[in-house]
């Protein structure tokens, strides 16, 4: 027998398996042939394997959308994931505001307050940026990439068995419709006893291989009992590394609130609603310092600052911080300049009033330090 030959019967063997199990593939669907069930436990595991695949998947990429809101560059990362080539580094958004707060800085000046301000955020955004990449490398190695190795490669396996328990179930239920065609032939007519005795070694010969690949696939369906606590791992590291993150972050963003929180700006409502003074934080020369409530930034007064709001009286108090005033009821102030303060009946707590020679105004008291 040559190869040509052997090809030749092998083509016509796997063509006539496949015939075979189209038809009872088709029977099945139709209700003219009845079909193996297979047992509840792997039943079981087979939906317990199609349900972590399906979820794996989605939290996969979800979380790549979390951590690279940006589509194209999604795209751009999977094709040189594909060609096995490292991606180039890009700025991300955080840092790219971060670079241009430091240029506008500049430009507008170190040496002013709200150039200072611009070039002390950049830093911070930067900074933030840093993190913000170290989260998704994080994220990426420690919990992304167990769940791609998962659907790449476990569940690829187990589909690919999965398949193979299919085709042998097929076969055996062929083999058995044979059979049962063979042995009621057999009643009518002496010379089907030969394919009765055909037909019942097939069945065992494909009952035997059927078995054989149930088991290989319940062995490596319960093995999704092992994926799940693997990935339970992953998702505290990927917990950590927020954790981590949104620490960092934290962080960052009290270190510049204290180096802005004297920082001379002005909040100002919609509608023309009064106006909030941003206060400074707590330093012994400073008048006011700052709380968090529900309804934005409020003042809280220390004892020198009561009794000059208290009392008819006025003093004189240096100028901490440039000032523009926001409305003509306001008196705009120059840092270092000295003034005089006075309080005014049904004036908010946040303000006194201020006088220059002429010139009268409100005035926010956390840009003030009284003087003795």
């Amino acid at each position: 027998m040559n190869i040509m030959d052997f090809n030749v019967k092998k083509f016509a063997a796997d063509a006539g398996t496949f015939l075979s199990r189209a038809v009872q593939f088709t029977e099945e669907k139709l209700g003219q042939a009845e079909k193996t069930e297979l047992d509840a436990h792997l039943e079981n595991l087979l939906s317990k394997a199609e349900c972590t695949k399906i979820w794996t998947e989605k939290i996969m990429k979800q979380t790549e959308v979390l951590l690279q809101p940006n589509p194209n560059a999604r795209i751009e990362e999977f094709v040189y994931e594909k060609l096995d080539r490292k991606a180039p580094s890009r700025v991300n958004n955080p840092e790219l505001l971060g670079q241009y707060m430091i240029d506008a800085g500049t430009e507008f000046g170190p040496g002013t307050a709200y150039g200072n301000a611009l070039i002390k955020c950049g830093e911070t955004q930067k900074r933030i940026g840093t993190a913000d990449r170290e989260l998704i490398q994080t994220s990426a190695l420690n919990f992304l990439t167990p769940l791609r190795n998962f659907i790449e490669g476990d569940y690829k396996t187990i589909a690919k068995e999965r398949k193979l328990l299919q085709n042998k179930r097929l076969d055996l239920d062929a083999a058995k419709t044979r059979l049962k065609k063979a042995k009621a032939a057999e009643t009518r007519a002496s010379i089907w006893a030969e394919e009765v005795t055909k037909s019942e070694q097939e069945l065992r010969i494909t009952q035997s291989e059927f078995d054989r690949q149930a088991e290989i696939t319940r062995l490596l369906l319960e093995g999704i009992s092992s994926t799940h606590a693997h990935h339970l791992r992953c998702l505290n590291d990927f917990v950590e590394a927020q954790m981590t993150y949104y620490a960092q972050c934290y962080q960052y963003m009290l270190d510049l609130q204290k180096q802005l929180g004297s920082f001379p700006s002005s909040y100002h409502c919609n509608n023309n609603q009064t106006s909030v003074v941003p206060v400074p934080s707590a330093s012994s020369n400073v008048i006011g310092s700052s709380a968090m409530t529900s309804s934005g930034l409020v003042m809280t007064s220390p004892s020198n600052l009561i009794d000059l709001k208290e009392g008819s009286g006025s003093r004189k108090a240096r100028v901490l911080y440039d000032y523009d005033a926001a409305n003509s009821s306001e008196l705009s102030l120059l840092a270092d300049e000295v003034i005089t303060v006075f309080s005014v009946v049904g004036m908010d707590s946040d303000w006194l009033m201020g006088e220059r020679g002429n010139q009268k105004g409100r005035v926010p008291i956390t840009y003030l330090e009284l003087l003795n």
